[in-house]
């Protein structure tokens, strides 16, 4: 999953970067309002991690004009403004989420995962998909019955957010710009590697190709 960090303490977020990407998220880093907003008008992102206090354009104002522009990006605000009344004026600009500074960053991944699960109408603690179960903490796969397989962060990326989106066609594009950073090439092959080994470790059938469209990922077989 792609997600957007705003923050323009670079310390703070250089350390977030490093932790949310060892949790299998693919993470893109902007440190003012303008381009937070464009990014995230322009880019394909699953959630945003927004701060408040940002130079050029607050936080509560980029998530305004998201909101007006009928932008539904899943954004949790992350800011040391963590007064009762900020946490509403936040809500009411249209904020999923609200955690303040200073936090845990187990928590913010918690609440990363339980957003993304809402999001994609999702419950229970592990994301599953017919008799395939995704636990997020230890990036591994049970299939139900059977056994446990261990992923790369890669493998682990793509499959979660196959899972998060079975019976969907999805293009090469967009299973790329959901799985790797900014700048990755999107005419890569590469998907298309990790793809083939998802299917050796799940069968051929899990992952249908749909010619000149793209895959469907089906949950029942």
């Amino acid at each position: 999953m792609r997600l957007l960090l705003v923050e323009d303490d670079t310390e703070l977020s250089q350390n977030l970067q490093k932790e949310l990407s060892s949790k299998g998220f693919a993470v893109d880093i902007v440190d003012n309002g303008i381009d937070a907003e464009f990014m995230g008008d322009e880019e394909s992102y699953d959630i945003v991690i927004l701060d408040l206090g940002l130079p050029q354009r607050s936080g509560l104002e980029v998530l305004s004009n998201w909101r007006q522009k009928e932008n539904k990006l899943p954004v949790i605000i992350l800011t040391a403004r963590d007064s009762w009344h900020e946490r509403i004026d936040g809500f009411k600009a249209g904020a999923d989420d609200y955690l303040g500074k200073p936090f845990h960053v187990e928590e913010l991944v918690m609440r990363i995962q339980a957003l993304l699960r809402r999001t994609h109408d999702k419950v229970g603690k592990l994301l599953q998909c017919g008799d395939l179960k995704l636990d997020e903490e230890c990036q591994q796969l049970i299939i139900q019955g059977h056994e446990t397989l261990q992923l790369t962060g890669t493998e682990f990326r793509l499959l979660r957010y196959f899972m998060l989106n079975p019976g969907k066609v999805l293009s090469k594009t967009r299973l790329t710009e959901h799985v790797y950073e900014q700048g990755f090439d999107k005419d890569s092959n590469l998907i298309e590697v990790y793809i083939r080994r998802l299917r050796e470790k799940l069968g051929k059938e899990r992952i249908v190709t749909r010619r000149g469209q793209g895959y469907i990922f089906m949950d029942t077989l």
